[in-house]
């Protein structure tokens, strides 16, 4: 009597998981990829997003960049908040990019046509450096090219040449 089994023997078996195991692999690698490319194109945009609005700024404040003076002022509107910082920190930086201010690079967080025309620069704050998934931004004086990552996973920016890198 001739029996008549169904199934996959062990060889065929050993087939379909090494052709399941490549796919799986393949599969992997364009993921990865992709995620690369996605992290790239969105450290590019945050990046020309940061420069547009440090350029923004200089062209408006005669020449100088946002953090490269102190940001003390007496005249805010009613219920306007002032921030007084010293130049070269990421404090003055920030608040010359995210509030309103004259060209003295003084800030309120209230708009003045007269007295506080510019601004704000960057409407959500300081975007992200996805490679170091933060928005920091450590500031430099020394004038000169070529700022080397120090690795703190934001931004670093030169705020006498006005150069700007990610720092990751």
């Amino acid at each position: 009597m001739k029996r008549n089994l169904s199934g996959l023997t062990l060889i065929e078996l050993l087939i379909v998981l090494v052709i399941l195991s490549v796919l799986v692999a393949i599969v992997t690698t364009q993921l990865r990829n992709a995620s690369e490319e996605a992290q790239s194109a969105t450290f590019e945009s945050n990046r020309s997003i940061l420069s547009a609005a440090v350029e923004r700024y200089r062209q408006q404040h005669r020449g100088h960049y946002p953090g490269a003076r102190h940001t003390k002022t007496s005249n805010c509107p009613s219920g306007g908040a002032t921030v007084d910082t010293v130049r070269y920190t990421e404090l003055a930086f920030v608040s010359q990019l995210t509030n309103f201010n004259n060209h003295n690079g003084r800030v309120c967080s209230m708009r003045d046509p007269r007295a506080f025309p510019y601004g704000p620069y960057l409407q959500d704050g300081v975007p992200v450096n996805p490679f170091g998934g933060n928005n920091t931004v450590n500031i430099e004086s020394d004038g000169v090219l070529g700022l080397r990552s120090q690795g703190t996973g934001g931004w670093r920016f030169d705020v006498i040449t006005g150069e700007l890198i990610g720092d990751h």
